[in-house]
């Protein structure tokens, strides 16, 4: 049911560590993760330069691709997002591999909308026609993407934990009227490169804050330029612990995390 993996802080770093050698990093969640299932059908890599998303995706398995490695090993930067895919709505192919970008924003998602054919024509009608046409695949994360963003562009002063807020909960309004025994599964990572929201809903995921910079789990190495000592902050926030040396945080079922634009984390309730 695919891994995620977001990355926010104060001063750019390096995240080979916790995308490549850490004990459970993303890569060998590709291969096999906690539940003992393969992410193999596709992986994707975002970061941020000069405020625009740069987003490398394949659809094939992270584990076996070198591509992979290397363009973990090269990201330096303050806003990360990645994604190893396991499908189920949409084949593998790189219109369905996450993240997906529109502008400046990306999304990534673990879960599946049992009911997404009952819920397509309502999510779609809901969208903007510009919103309609941006669509390339056919998952249903893409689709709630696009529903998303066209909440916030009726209303962009409105807070975006407060849109993400509204746009879940009439999906799983829309599902439960579909058909109530269909399971909602919405875990997402959202972003436009300042701040990064994310939910947990039916699936698991997790959360570690740094007020310092956290040496490597393999080298001890800072992997940034200069130690911003009390200045840096930093939230790691993925579908299962990276590292076992960290007090990692399970996300209760039903929240919303805001990782505001300061790398200071809020939440609330879905």
């Amino acid at each position: 049911m695919c891994r995620l993996y977001g990355f926010r802080s104060t001063v750019p770093r390096k995240v080979e560590c916790e995308l490549i050698q850490a004990q459970n990093a993303l890569i060998r969640q590709s291969r096999r993760d906690e539940r003992g299932e393969a992410n193999a059908d596709g992986w994707g890599l975002a970061t941020y330069r000069n405020g625009e998303p740069e987003v490398v995706r394949q659809a094939s398995p992270a584990y076996e691709d070198e591509q992979f490695r290397w363009q973990a090993a090269r990201i330096h930067c303050t806003t990360v997002l990645a994604h190893v895919r396991h499908a189920t709505v949409g084949e593998p192919r790189i219109e369905n591999t996450h993240p997906f970008r529109y502008g400046r924003w990306l999304l990534a998602h673990n879960g599946h909308l049992a009911a997404f054919e009952a819920l397509r024509p309502r999510l779609l009608e809901h969208m903007s026609a510009t919103h309609r046409a941006a669509i390339e695949g056919t998952t249903d994360s893409e689709h709630v993407f696009h529903f998303l963003l066209s909440l916030h562009e009726r209303d962009p002063d409105r807070p975006l934990a407060e849109v993400m807020q509204a746009g879940l909960r009439q999906i799983m309004a829309w599902s439960e009227e579909a058909d109530p025994t269909a399971e909602v599964a919405l875990n997402l990572l959202w972003t436009n490169g300042a701040d990064l929201l994310a939910s947990r809903l039916n699936r698991t995921l997790w959360y570690v804050q740094r007020d310092r910079v956290h040496p490597c789990d393999v080298d001890g190495a800072l992997h940034v330029e200069d130690d911003p000592g009390d200045d840096y902050r930093a939230v790691v926030i993925a579908s299962e612990r990276i590292t076992r040396n960290e007090d990692w945080v399970e996300v209760p079922e039903g929240t919303i995390l805001h990782v505001d634009a300061d790398v200071r984390l809020h939440r609330c309730r879905l």
